[in-house]
């Protein structure tokens, strides 16, 4: 009966050290709050923070991307300061969208050698790092290429996919370049975008409605992975049925999701 005990107590140790090590182990997405900081006046007249935020759940935001990475087991978080080393360590994916340029902010908060350098650090430690971009009128290329060039990227300044309006959805179409990463992904679309230069080292993962231009990139880096697309993209708006039904960005997001936990899960 000692004997049984004995055995008993031994499993319940590692049943709980499985529950505390699956706990501990939970990839953690951290969306920045940083380089993209807009703001705008709420119902009560306040300044109050929109864009690209996982609290979002207005066409806005990114409550829906937010929701299916819980969904596969991510916990969420923000970061609102200067990213570090220090600050990035419990983080598994952090993804920046968006930076402000001077039309969207008072005073944004740019890009720059020393954010890069930390930034890239932590990525080549093993960081799975995701750079959103936009076209060039609604975003700040110069100082957020400075991050890019640490990859051997550049976003460039001009426009593809340009959508007048919801009657030419077409324009907005994206050829999938990388069926490993988009697995259930037949059609997606992405609105205004600017296009990215890679080093042969990239592979390119989404191309222009013609099939010309890279607009989304993933690539390794040290230890790390680095994912790289031209748009906000996954916004509630273009996720949550607006678009005609043959665009599914919705299982765009889901894919995504997953390929970046994969990522971060292999370290």
């Amino acid at each position: 009966m000692g004997e049984y005990n004995m055995i008993k107590k031994h499993w319940w140790t590692v049943l709980l050290a499985l529950l505390i090590t699956g706990t501990v182990h939970a990839q953690t997405v951290t969306l920045d709050y940083y380089f993209n900081h807009e703001t705008h006046a709420g119902k009560n007249g306040q300044q109050q923070r929109f864009h690209y935020l996982w609290e979002d759940a207005d066409n806005t935001g990114f409550s829906i991307w937010g929701e299916i990475f819980k969904k596969h087991g991510a916990a969420l978080n923000s970061l609102d300061v200067a990213p570090t080393i220090n600050n990035l360590k419990g983080t598994s994916i952090y993804i920046i969208v968006d930076p402000d340029n001077a039309k969207e902010s008072p005073a944004p908060n740019y890009m720059s050698d020393a954010h890069a350098a930390q930034i890239a650090q932590w990525v080549k430690a093993g960081g799975v790092l995701v750079l959103m971009a936009n076209d060039s009128a609604n975003v700040e290329l110069e100082n957020f290429n400075i991050l890019a060039a640490k990859f051997g990227l550049h976003f460039n300044n001009e426009m593809q996919n340009h959508v007048v309006d919801d009657n030419h959805f077409n324009d907005g179409s994206a050829v999938i370049a990388d069926r490993t990463l988009f697995k259930t992904t037949q059609k997606v679309f992405l609105k205004d975008v600017c296009t990215i230069t890679a080093g042969k080292s990239a592979k390119t993962v989404l191309k222009s409605a013609d099939g010309t231009a890279a607009i989304a990139i993933a690539l390794k880096y040290g230890k790390g992975t680095v994912f790289v697309v031209s748009d906000p993209w996954l916004y509630n708006e273009y996720v949550n049925g607006r678009l005609p039904k043959e665009y599914e960005n919705d299982k765009a997001a889901d894919d995504l999701a997953q390929w970046l936990i994969s990522k971060a899960k292999g370290k």
